[in-house]
């Protein structure tokens, strides 16, 4: 539970006010998270603002009787910067002399005691949500539309593909409802959980009860029966179904209790609501006929933002802006796969980037060392999500890799089932991996048309190398497509308009024509009879 902090003159500056007896830091009434040493370097700072504060006087300061590089102090520097967006929008907190120190430039004033018994005060909650160490681009209205539907949706659930960006939503979302929910705001990390009647259990270590470990859910829900309290069930994919009979369980049992999850795919139980969480937006045109402007697209900021920290003193010029909107447009603005792309700026260079994207698995590397395994690299990502699937969802997801121009189930049909193939029901398991994140589909068509995002595809190509099937799926598509130019009145649905149609078949056309002309191709397939 939360407690009054005792009244104390707060120092603002901006739209901050910094409390530094209680090492608290307000952006209006929201607080801003940060570590200890990255507070205690803010208090020293604006305590002494105007004047330079040199870098022996802060790491002694910080990091008392302690031996320490100044690389801590640059990293902790940083991460304030962040907390408060320094250099963006105009904005200037922090200035670096170089080789002395820093100094705090912003205006500050002193509160009285007297106005400062009017207000609020401070409240702190109780949460255990990390702190961000970064900032979130482009996910701001949907942060925002999100926790409005907290306030009255007691589950809802974030969907979306491997390194869409969920958890970073859900961690904001959770962060601004702290003050909304008095018995805390808890997040529960479900990746490291090897089986999911441990979903109860982990909840509860979490909290700190005890429980009995026997049949856990009951005594838990029991002690949240008259607690209002927020849980994030965060990577809900492996466990699917035990989150789901938890979820419904805990909302039944703990009236007060509401649940943010995030998962791959929906956990398919009564009350849930989803948030499809879409890709970052960026051009949708090359990038060569819409120079201006380029910076205003989340995904290209997110970019230069990441690979500006990756490579100190890298600045883009108009060259480097239309590839860096290019390589983003070829990630189809999935924000794990930029930022694992913007990590390799340094030493490739944008344009030298741009030009290996063909090869992204080998270079959509060198993740975080702090991230978990399966956020390494883009391939172990994908990795997570394959080796989730079922043997016959695994196949499907394979062959539709031979689709450049994306599909229609009619044409997923034809191409993914082998001839004598009995076992499935090939539209339905393209719809089941659309649940799952692993396929978009566009239904503003006449007839709804689906795609593989290109680093997956590239992902489920190798696995059709590597399965031995290649050859004969390609052959079939190949086979498909020539069908549709030769009786397209046949190849596609009633009262679609073949011209307009046909313009969404053309990457699949053309890949067909390559193949059948290549050297493991058949140059008989290319060969059309138009009279059908």
């Amino acid at each position: 539970m939360g407690y009054a902090a005792p009244i104390e003159c707060p120092i603002s500056f901006g739209p901050f006010r910094l409390f530094p007896g209680q090492r608290l830091l307000l952006e209006g009434e929201k607080q801003i998270r940060l570590g200890s040493r990255a507070l205690e370097i803010l208090v020293a700072l604006v305590e002494r603002a105007g004047e330079l504060v040199t870098k022996d006087e802060l790491i002694a300061r910080v990091w008392p009787n302690t031996v320490v590089v100044e690389d801590n102090l640059t990293v902790h520097v940083a991460a304030l910067r962040r907390a408060l967006g320094d250099g963006t929008g105009g904005k200037r907190y922090l200035v670096t002399v170089p080789g002395r120190g820093y100094c705090f430039v912003a205006r500050v004033t002193r509160q009285h005691a007297a106005a400062a018994r009017h207000q609020a005060s401070p409240i702190k909650q109780s949460h255990n949500l990390p702190m961000s160490l970064t900032r979130l681009i482009g996910r701001a209205d949907v942060v925002s539309h999100l926790g409005q539907q907290l306030r009255y949706r007691r589950l809802l659930t974030i969907v979306g593909t491997g390194g869409i960006g969920k958890t970073s939503v859900a961690l904001a979302v959770a962060a601004q409802q702290i003050a909304n929910f008095e018995s805390g705001v808890w997040l529960v990390d479900l990746v490291a959980i090897g089986g999911g009647d441990l979903v109860p259990t982990a909840l509860a270590a979490v909290l700190g009860l005890e429980i009995c470990l026997n049949n856990p859910l009951p005594g838990l829900i029991a002690a949240l029966r008259d607690r209002r309290m927020l849980i994030v069930l965060d990577n809900c994919e492996h466990v699917i179904d035990s989150a789901a009979h938890f979820a419904v369980a805990m909302l039944r049992g703990a009236p007060g209790v509401h649940i943010l999850a995030t998962s791959r795919e929906p956990l398919r139980v009564e009350g849930e609501h989803l948030h499809r969480l879409l890709p970052l937006e960026s051009p949708s045109v090359p990038a060569s006929e819409c120079p201006a402007g380029l910076s205003a697209f989340p995904a290209v900021q997110l970019f230069v933002e990441r690979a500006t920290a990756s490579f100190d003193g890298f600045e883009f010029d108009d060259s480097d802006m239309l590839a860096a909107t290019n390589i983003c447009q070829k990630l189809d603005g999935v924000p794990l796969a930029i930022e694992f792309a913007a990590a390799r700026v340094g030493a490739l260079g944008v344009g030298g980037l741009a030009s290996r994207l063909e090869d992204r698995l080998r270079f959509l590397t060198n993740g975080r060392r702090t991230a978990v395994a399966r956020h390494q690299t883009m391939r172990a990502t994908l990795d997570w999500s394959y080796g989730l699937l079922s043997e016959i969802e695994q196949k499907v997801l394979r062959r539709l890799a031979v689709f450049p121009g994306g599909f229609t189930l009619r044409a997923a049909g034809a191409v993914v089932a082998d001839p004598d193939d009995v076992e499935s029901d090939i539209p339905v398991q393209v719809l089941e991996l659309a649940a799952k994140s692993l396929v978009t589909a566009d239904v503003r068509a006449a007839e709804p048309r689906f795609r593989l995002f290109e680093t997956t595809r590239a992902y489920a190509l190798s696995k059709l190398a590597e399965s031995g099937e290649r050859d004969k799926v390609t052959r079939r598509h190949a086979e498909y497509y020539r069908t549709l130019l030769e009786a397209p009145g046949r190849a596609l649905s009633p009262g679609n308009d073949w011209p307009n149609a046909f313009a969404a078949e053309t990457d699949n056309c053309r890949a067909a024509l390559a193949w059948a002309f290549c050297p493991e191709g058949d140059a008989s397939v290319a060969q059309t009879n138009p009279n059908g």
